[in-house]
Protein backbone atom coordinates (compact mmCIF):
# COMPACT_ATOMS: atom_id res chain seq x y z
CA UNK A 1 0.00 0.00 0.00
CA UNK A 2 0.87 3.83 -0.60
CA UNK A 3 1.43 5.40 2.67
CA UNK A 4 0.66 9.09 3.42
CA UNK A 5 3.25 9.13 5.33
CA UNK A 6 5.76 7.65 3.16
CA UNK A 7 8.72 9.24 1.41
CA UNK A 8 7.96 7.93 -1.85
CA UNK A 9 4.90 9.30 -3.49
CA UNK A 10 2.66 8.64 -6.31
CA UNK A 11 5.94 9.15 -8.71
CA UNK A 12 7.75 6.35 -7.72
CA UNK A 13 4.81 4.00 -7.08
CA UNK A 14 4.18 4.57 -10.60
CA UNK A 15 7.67 4.18 -11.97
CA UNK A 16 7.70 0.59 -9.77
CA UNK A 17 4.16 -0.57 -11.57
CA UNK A 18 5.74 0.71 -14.95
CA UNK A 19 8.85 -1.07 -14.51
CA UNK A 20 7.22 -4.17 -13.15
CA UNK A 21 5.40 -4.76 -16.48
CA UNK A 22 8.17 -4.94 -18.59
CA UNK A 23 10.82 -6.74 -16.58
CA UNK A 24 10.17 -10.41 -15.76
CA UNK A 25 13.07 -12.97 -14.28
CA UNK A 26 12.78 -15.56 -11.61
CA UNK A 27 15.35 -13.37 -9.45
CA UNK A 28 12.54 -10.19 -9.54
CA UNK A 29 9.55 -10.48 -7.52
CA UNK A 30 6.50 -10.69 -9.72
CA UNK A 31 3.54 -8.03 -10.19
CA UNK A 32 0.01 -9.96 -10.17
CA UNK A 33 -1.72 -6.85 -10.39
CA UNK A 34 -2.49 -3.24 -8.85
CA UNK A 35 -5.34 -1.61 -7.27
CA UNK A 36 -5.57 2.67 -7.84
CA UNK A 37 -8.79 3.45 -5.80
CA UNK A 38 -9.58 7.23 -5.46
CA UNK A 39 -6.62 7.72 -3.20
CA UNK A 40 -6.04 4.06 -2.13
CA UNK A 41 -2.49 3.01 -4.23
CA UNK A 42 -1.65 -0.56 -3.89
CA UNK A 43 0.81 -3.01 -5.90
CA UNK A 44 0.45 -6.60 -5.79
CA UNK A 45 3.21 -8.98 -5.72
CA UNK A 46 3.14 -12.42 -5.78
CA UNK A 47 3.65 -13.71 -2.04
CA UNK A 48 7.46 -14.42 -0.58
CA UNK A 49 6.66 -16.07 2.55
CA UNK A 50 9.98 -16.33 4.43
CA UNK A 51 9.94 -12.42 4.12
CA UNK A 52 13.11 -10.99 3.54
CA UNK A 53 16.96 -11.46 4.34
CA UNK A 54 16.99 -8.57 6.97
CA UNK A 55 14.94 -10.61 8.97
CA UNK A 56 16.35 -13.83 8.68
CA UNK A 57 19.95 -12.33 9.34
CA UNK A 58 18.68 -10.77 12.45
CA UNK A 59 19.99 -12.17 16.17
CA UNK A 60 16.65 -12.06 17.39
CA UNK A 61 15.78 -15.17 14.83
CA UNK A 62 16.17 -18.41 16.07
CA UNK A 63 16.49 -20.20 12.60
CA UNK A 64 20.15 -19.33 11.57
CA UNK A 65 20.62 -19.70 7.55
CA UNK A 66 23.22 -21.94 6.72
CA UNK A 67 26.87 -20.82 5.02
CA UNK A 68 25.64 -22.54 1.46
CA UNK A 69 22.21 -21.06 2.15
CA UNK A 70 23.88 -17.47 2.06
CA UNK A 71 25.44 -18.76 -0.75
CA UNK A 72 22.55 -18.95 -2.83
CA UNK A 73 21.08 -16.06 -1.91
CA UNK A 74 23.67 -13.87 -2.86
CA UNK A 75 23.57 -15.74 -5.96
CA UNK A 76 20.23 -15.21 -6.48
CA UNK A 77 20.32 -11.87 -6.18
CA UNK A 78 23.20 -11.45 -8.18
CA UNK A 79 21.33 -13.25 -10.73
CA UNK A 80 18.74 -10.89 -10.65
CA UNK A 81 20.78 -7.84 -10.15
CA UNK A 82 22.83 -9.34 -13.72
CA UNK A 83 19.70 -9.11 -15.63
CA UNK A 84 18.63 -5.93 -14.65
CA UNK A 85 22.07 -5.01 -15.49
CA UNK A 86 22.74 -6.87 -18.75
CA UNK A 87 19.32 -8.15 -19.69
CA UNK A 88 17.10 -5.53 -19.96
CA UNK A 89 17.66 -2.46 -22.83
CA UNK A 90 18.38 0.12 -21.77
CA UNK A 91 20.25 -1.56 -18.89
CA UNK A 92 18.61 -0.48 -14.93
CA UNK A 93 19.90 0.03 -12.02
CA UNK A 94 17.78 -0.55 -8.90
CA UNK A 95 19.28 1.82 -6.77
CA UNK A 96 18.35 0.67 -3.39
CA UNK A 97 19.07 -2.63 -3.06
CA UNK A 98 19.58 -4.04 0.24
CA UNK A 99 18.92 -6.89 2.50
CA UNK A 100 15.39 -5.99 3.38
CA UNK A 101 14.62 -5.96 -0.32
CA UNK A 102 15.47 -9.47 -1.02
CA UNK A 103 12.38 -11.32 -0.42
CA UNK A 104 12.81 -15.26 0.20
CA UNK A 105 9.94 -17.40 -0.55
CA UNK A 106 8.85 -21.33 0.36
CA UNK A 107 12.73 -22.58 -0.60
CA UNK A 108 14.52 -19.82 0.93
CA UNK A 109 15.36 -18.48 -3.36
CA UNK A 110 15.64 -15.18 -3.17
CA UNK A 111 14.07 -12.61 -5.28
CA UNK A 112 14.82 -8.81 -5.27
CA UNK A 113 11.93 -6.34 -4.80
CA UNK A 114 11.52 -2.50 -4.60
CA UNK A 115 11.82 -1.01 -7.98
CA UNK A 116 10.29 2.47 -7.18
CA UNK A 117 13.60 4.40 -7.11
CA UNK A 118 14.87 2.52 -10.03
CA UNK A 119 16.35 4.25 -13.02
CA UNK A 120 16.63 2.91 -16.81
CA UNK A 121 19.69 4.20 -18.68
CA UNK A 122 18.21 6.62 -21.59
CA UNK A 123 20.38 4.58 -24.12
CA UNK A 124 22.07 1.20 -23.92
CA UNK A 125 25.93 3.19 -24.23
CA UNK A 126 24.94 5.54 -21.30
CA UNK A 127 28.22 5.15 -18.81
CA UNK A 128 26.16 6.78 -15.87
CA UNK A 129 22.92 9.46 -14.82
CA UNK A 130 22.95 12.51 -13.34
CA UNK A 131 20.53 12.66 -10.26
CA UNK A 132 20.25 13.16 -6.74
CA UNK A 133 21.06 10.77 -4.55
CA UNK A 134 18.33 8.37 -2.87
CA UNK A 135 18.55 5.14 -1.45
CA UNK A 136 19.23 3.72 2.16
CA UNK A 137 21.54 4.92 3.99
CA UNK A 138 24.70 2.07 4.64
CA UNK A 139 24.26 0.99 0.98
CA UNK A 140 25.06 4.71 -0.78
CA UNK A 141 27.75 4.43 -3.46
CA UNK A 142 29.75 7.38 -1.95
CA UNK A 143 31.22 8.11 -5.24
CA UNK A 144 27.55 8.88 -6.25
CA UNK A 145 26.65 10.37 -2.67
CA UNK A 146 29.86 12.75 -3.87
CA UNK A 147 29.05 13.49 -7.66
CA UNK A 148 25.77 12.74 -7.98
CA UNK A 149 26.53 10.19 -10.95
CA UNK A 150 24.85 7.20 -10.94
CA UNK A 151 25.75 3.56 -12.45
CA UNK A 152 25.71 0.05 -12.48
CA UNK A 153 28.87 0.04 -10.28
CA UNK A 154 26.89 1.94 -7.48
CA UNK A 155 24.60 -0.92 -7.45
CA UNK A 156 28.01 -3.26 -6.73
CA UNK A 157 28.24 -1.21 -4.01
CA UNK A 158 25.10 -1.80 -2.31
CA UNK A 159 25.30 -5.41 -2.94
CA UNK A 160 28.60 -5.46 -1.70
CA UNK A 161 27.56 -4.37 1.68
CA UNK A 162 24.51 -7.01 1.42
CA UNK A 163 26.92 -9.90 0.72
CA UNK A 164 28.81 -8.69 4.06
CA UNK A 165 25.74 -8.60 5.68
CA UNK A 166 25.22 -12.07 4.69
CA UNK A 167 28.51 -13.16 5.64
CA UNK A 168 28.82 -11.48 9.13
CA UNK A 169 24.81 -11.24 10.00
CA UNK A 170 25.59 -8.02 11.09
CA UNK A 171 23.57 -4.81 9.91
CA UNK A 172 24.59 -2.29 6.93
CA UNK A 173 25.21 0.34 9.96
CA UNK A 174 25.95 -1.50 13.24
CA UNK A 175 24.46 0.58 16.51
CA UNK A 176 25.04 0.52 19.91
CA UNK A 177 23.74 1.97 22.59
CA UNK A 178 26.82 5.11 22.61
CA UNK A 179 27.45 4.70 18.54
CA UNK A 180 26.51 3.27 15.34
CA UNK A 181 29.52 2.23 12.97
CA UNK A 182 29.14 1.21 9.26
CA UNK A 183 29.79 -2.35 8.74
CA UNK A 184 32.79 -1.37 6.62
CA UNK A 185 35.03 0.01 9.71
CA UNK A 186 33.65 -3.15 11.33
CA UNK A 187 34.74 -5.44 8.93
CA UNK A 188 38.23 -3.69 7.03
CA UNK A 189 40.45 -4.33 9.78
CA UNK A 190 39.44 -7.88 10.06
CA UNK A 191 40.05 -8.34 6.46
CA UNK A 192 43.53 -6.63 7.21
CA UNK A 193 44.48 -9.18 9.82
CA UNK A 194 43.06 -12.09 7.94
CA UNK A 195 40.76 -12.90 10.88
CA UNK A 196 37.91 -14.68 9.18
CA UNK A 197 36.55 -16.49 12.53
CA UNK A 198 36.13 -12.90 14.18
CA UNK A 199 34.33 -11.92 10.45
CA UNK A 200 32.05 -15.07 9.55
CA UNK A 201 28.72 -14.92 11.41
CA UNK A 202 28.87 -16.58 15.14
CA UNK A 203 25.84 -18.34 14.73
CA UNK A 204 27.05 -20.58 11.81
CA UNK A 205 29.43 -22.15 14.37
CA UNK A 206 32.19 -22.39 12.30
CA UNK A 207 30.47 -24.62 10.26
CA UNK A 208 31.66 -23.49 6.74
CA UNK A 209 34.34 -24.20 4.27
CA UNK A 210 37.33 -21.62 5.24
CA UNK A 211 38.48 -21.56 1.81
CA UNK A 212 34.74 -20.45 0.75
CA UNK A 213 34.00 -17.79 2.93
CA UNK A 214 37.32 -16.55 2.70
CA UNK A 215 36.92 -16.24 -1.12
CA UNK A 216 33.56 -14.40 -0.45
CA UNK A 217 34.95 -12.14 1.90
CA UNK A 218 37.17 -11.53 -1.25
CA UNK A 219 34.46 -10.75 -3.82
CA UNK A 220 32.34 -8.79 -1.39
CA UNK A 221 35.50 -5.92 -0.60
CA UNK A 222 35.88 -6.01 -4.83
CA UNK A 223 32.35 -4.73 -4.92
CA UNK A 224 32.95 -1.67 -2.44
CA UNK A 225 36.18 0.28 -3.19
CA UNK A 226 35.52 3.79 -2.96
CA UNK A 227 36.59 4.34 -6.38
CA UNK A 228 34.34 2.75 -8.82
CA UNK A 229 36.23 2.15 -11.20
CA UNK A 230 38.07 -0.55 -9.03
CA UNK A 231 34.79 -2.19 -8.15
CA UNK A 232 34.16 -5.69 -9.81
CA UNK A 233 31.24 -5.87 -12.51
CA UNK A 234 27.87 -8.48 -11.58
CA UNK A 235 29.26 -11.22 -14.27
CA UNK A 236 33.16 -11.05 -11.89
CA UNK A 237 30.78 -11.23 -9.13
CA UNK A 238 28.23 -14.25 -9.96
CA UNK A 239 30.84 -16.14 -11.22
CA UNK A 240 33.12 -16.01 -8.43
CA UNK A 241 30.04 -16.62 -5.90
CA UNK A 242 29.18 -19.74 -7.62
CA UNK A 243 32.61 -21.00 -7.28
CA UNK A 244 32.34 -20.16 -3.85
CA UNK A 245 28.73 -22.36 -3.48
CA UNK A 246 31.26 -25.04 -5.40
CA UNK A 247 33.92 -25.19 -2.88
CA UNK A 248 31.56 -25.17 -0.11
CA UNK A 249 29.80 -28.39 -1.67
CA UNK A 250 32.71 -30.10 -2.62
CA UNK A 251 33.86 -30.04 0.73
CA UNK A 252 30.88 -31.33 2.44
CA UNK A 253 32.40 -30.27 6.10
CA UNK A 254 33.42 -27.09 8.01
CA UNK A 255 37.47 -26.60 7.97
CA UNK A 256 39.21 -25.42 10.76
CA UNK A 257 39.42 -20.83 10.63
CA UNK A 258 42.75 -20.27 9.81
CA UNK A 259 44.98 -16.90 8.52
CA UNK A 260 44.62 -16.05 5.29
CA UNK A 261 46.76 -13.16 3.22
CA UNK A 262 45.75 -9.68 2.79
CA UNK A 263 43.14 -9.55 0.09
CA UNK A 264 43.69 -7.74 -2.95
CA UNK A 265 40.73 -6.32 -3.27
CA UNK A 266 40.70 -4.50 0.28
CA UNK A 267 39.82 -0.99 1.36
CA UNK A 268 42.29 1.02 3.42
CA UNK A 269 41.13 2.38 6.92
CA UNK A 270 42.19 5.53 5.34
CA UNK A 271 39.93 5.23 2.55
CA UNK A 272 36.81 4.32 4.96
CA UNK A 273 37.66 7.77 7.11
CA UNK A 274 36.68 9.88 3.41
CA UNK A 275 33.66 8.13 3.18
CA UNK A 276 31.03 11.38 3.92
CA UNK A 277 27.50 9.43 4.27
CA UNK A 278 29.56 7.77 7.78
CA UNK A 279 29.55 11.32 9.37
Amino acid sequence: MLSRSSKQGYKEFHTEAQLLMLIHHRNLVSLIGYCEEFENLALIYEFMSNGNVRQHLSAHNPNVLSWSQRLQIAIDAAQGLEYLHNGCKPPIIHRDLKTANILLDENLRAKICDFGLSKAFATEQDSHISTRPAGTPGYLDPEFHIFGHLSQKSDIYSFGIVLLELITGQPAIIRSSEDSMHILHWVTPLVERGDIQSIADPRLNDQFNIGSARKAVDIAMSCVPTKVVQRADVNRVLSELKECLTIEISSGRSQRIGNSERSEFEITTTELDSLPYLH
